[in-house]
C-alpha cells in the first residue's frame, strides 16, 4: 500500500532536513492534499498565535513534531567519512564491528544500544499513545532510530535487530 492511500494526522520525524523534507516529498503525494506544517519550541507569543489559526486551516494542514531523539546513531569520529576511508583507517573487520553490533559504538559514536534508549523513550512517550485515541501517524526518520523502533514493537533480540534492513521509503 502506498503512502498516498494511508490516512495521516500526524507526522513525527527527526530534527535532520533529510527526514523532514521525505516526509514533505510523502505528502506531496497524498490523496488529502493537506499541508505539512512544522512545529517548533517557541516563544508564548508564538504560541498565542499559531493558535489563531482558522478552523479551516487546521482541517487544511498536518502537524509535523521535530524530535532529536528520532535522530540518526551518532557515529561520532566515523561521521562524514565514506566506508573506503573509515576501513582504511581503523581496519575492515572493526568498521564491521561498529556498524553491524548492538552495543559496540564506534569512538565518541553510539551504538545502537544508545541510539534505542533515546528513540523508544521518545516513542513510548509521544508517538505510542497516539493510535489508541484514533489518529494516524506517520514517522519520518533514520535507519537505527527505526530499527531501534521497530525492535521494541517486535520484541526482537539485540541479535535479530542488527540483521533488520530497512529500505528507502518511497511515496
Amino acid at each position: 500500500m502506498r503512502i498516498c492511500n494511508i490516512p495521516v494526522d500526524m507526522i513525527y520525524t527527526s530534527t535532520l532536513i533529510r527526514a523532514q523534507m521525505t516526509a514533505m516529498l510523502a505528502m506531496t503525494q497524498h490523496r488529502h492534499k493537506k499541508i505539512p506544517i512544522i512545529t517548533h519550541n517557541e516563544s508564548e507569543q508564538a504560541k498565542t498565535w499559531s493558535r489563531i489559526y482558522s478552523e479551516e486551516t487546521k482541517k487544511q494542514s498536518i502537524p509535523v513534531v521535530p524530535a532529536w531523539q528520532l535522530n540518526e546513531r551518532m557515529y561520532g569520529e566515523l561521521q562524514g567519512l565514506n566506508k573506503e576511508e573509515t576501513a582504511e583507517r581503523y581496519g575492515k573487520e572493526l568498521v564491521h564491528e561498529w556498524r553491524r553490533s548492538y552495543d559496540i559504538p564506534p569512538p565518541n559514536g553510539e551504538s545502537l544500544e544508545m541510539c534505542s534508549q533515546r528513540a523508544v523513550a521518545y516513542f513510548k512517550e509521544h508517538i505510542e499513545p497516539h493510535p489508541q485515541s484514533g489518529k494516524h501517524l506517520m514517522v519520518s526518520a533514520h535507519g537505527s532510530s527505526l530499527r531501534s523502533i521497530i525492535m521494541y514493537l517486535d520484541k526482537l533480540t539485540s541479535q535479530e535487530v542488527i540483521n533488520v534492513e530497512l529500505s528507502t521509503g518511497i511515496p
